[in-house]
């Protein structure tokens, strides 16, 4: 009974090494079909910040208008949200805006899941990894008024001493809304 297994066994790893080399002998075409299924974004790509350098980020204080989300793969709201931040990038390209993800996701998720979910969601140029894990209280005392860390999707907007933060999702018209009351 051993021996057939064992038998078997070897039957299908000379099979599987077989379908590997003729596939290494097709055409191109097959193996840039195959590159697409691995991310495009590599961990290097999407920028890697620490508490201090998020801190200095969000305390920015000049005539451009910083919106800032704070988000995870993984949470449903989040991703319900990037779609009405994505078409404000749009229409204000060339303005003096800024919007920035800030990605809480786990280190472990770094280098497979984000750079995948960024790439797909057409956001890897403006997002960067931030270790949530390594937030404490003081990081938010420190940057928000009412932000304790407790719920995700966060927003921070600043331009110049005024701030708005949300806490929760928000539609177009709130996000609209905030971003025009700061721009005026």
């Amino acid at each position: 009974m051993k021996k057939i297994i064992l038998s078997t066994l070897v039957v299908f790893s000379l099979a599987s090494c077989k379908k590997e080399n003729q596939q290494s002998e097709e055409t191109s075409t097959v193996n840039d079909s195959v590159a697409v299924i691995e991310p495009k974004v590599s961990q290097s790509a999407l920028k890697t910040i620490t508490n201090e350098q998020a801190t200095e980020f969000l305390s920015k204080k000049n005539d451009t208008l910083y919106v800032t989300n704070f988000f995870a793969t993984w949470c449903g709201p989040c991703v319900k949200e990037i779609p009405h931040f994505k078409n404000k990038i749009e229409e204000l390209k060339g303005k003096p805006v800024k919007i920035t993800f800030i990605s809480l996701d786990s280190k472990d998720d770094w280098n497979t899941k984000v750079p995948q979910f960024v790439q797909e969601q057409g956001i890897e140029k403006n997002t960067i990894l931030l270790d949530g894990t390594s937030l404490n209280g003081n990081f938010f005392t420190s940057n928000f008024k009412e932000w304790t860390g407790n719920a995700i999707p966060f927003t921070f907007m600043r331009k110049g001493d005024k701030t708005e933060e949300v806490e929760g999702s928000m539609s177009e018209e709130m996000l609209n809304e905030k971003i025009n009351s700061l721009l005026k």
